[in-house]
Order: structure tokens, then sequence, then C-alpha cells
């Protein structure tokens, strides 16, 4: 075993340090200027830009969210609807598909989402019972019916 001497102790203690700032500048090693350099600007940089990810993140959740219903609102007035019709008409028969499937069956199974369009306007038209007729979905629709006694 070997024993260090005071001064190799606190030299080794010191390399704590060196790895601390170390992991700080590795964050701050595509800024420009002074922040990548510098270990106080360095810190109030990467703060910052921690912080900001995080608000992105929020902020990028409800820009997707407005995307999607963008492109449902587009799809579902190809098929004579208004976004908020189609919606609540889809949610009133029991079709509970969130925002990102349904934009995406709008961009990639048209068909589907012709037929959900479909069973939006007969609901609308009709209303629920109307809708399921004599128990048959739409054609090209599969559901599960749950009846609230």
């Amino acid at each position: 075993m070997v024993l260090l001497g005071a001064p190799r102790w606190v030299r080794s203690r010191l390399t704590d340090r060196f790895w601390r700032v170390q992991e700080v500048l590795k964050y701050a090693r595509h800024f420009r200027g002074r922040k990548n350099r510098c270990y106080r600007l360095a810190v109030q940089s990467v703060r910052r830009a921690f912080v900001k990810s995080t608000k992105a993140r929020r902020e990028k959740k409800k820009l997707l969210r407005a995307l999607w219903i963008t492109r449902i609102e587009a799809a579902s007035l190809e098929h004579g609807l208004k976004y908020s019709a189609f919606i609540s008409n889809l949610l009133k028969s029991q079709v509970e598909l969130n925002r990102k499937m349904i934009a995406d069956l709008a961009i990639y199974e048209p068909k589907t989402f012709k037929s959900l369009a479909a069973l939006a306007q007969r609901r609308r038209q009709e209303g629920f019972l109307a809708a399921l007729g004599d128990g048959k979905e739409p054609e090209g629709i599969f559901s599960r019916i749950v009846h609230h006694y």
C-alpha cells in the first residue's frame, strides 16, 4: 500500500474540481466566444441552455398538436366536415383515437380516414341510434359498441 503525503493528497483532491469544470465545459463546447472556455461564463450559458431546452420540449408538444389539428382539419374539409364537427361526432360515436393517430390515418391511410369521416357524417346527420342503423356499421368500419345501462 502506498501512502500519499499531505501535498500529494491535496493534489489528488483538486482533480475533483478539474473534472467538475470539465463536465460543465463539455456542455459548452459548441458555444461561441468565451462562453466555451471561461468557466464562469460557461456555467451561466449552460444553465440558460438547459432551461430553454426544458421549455422547448413543452413547446414542441404544443406545436405538434397544432400540426395534427391542421392536418385533420384539411383532410376533414375534403370530406365536407369542419374539424370541430368531425372530432365531436367521432367522440359521440365512441371512436377513441387521439389526434396523432387520426392525422397519420389522414396521410397514410386515406380510405380508413374516409370511413371515419363517413361515420362522423352519419352521426351528425342522423344521431347516434340512427348512425348504428340496424346494428350494422357502415361498410369498411369495425368498432365495438359499448352499451351503458
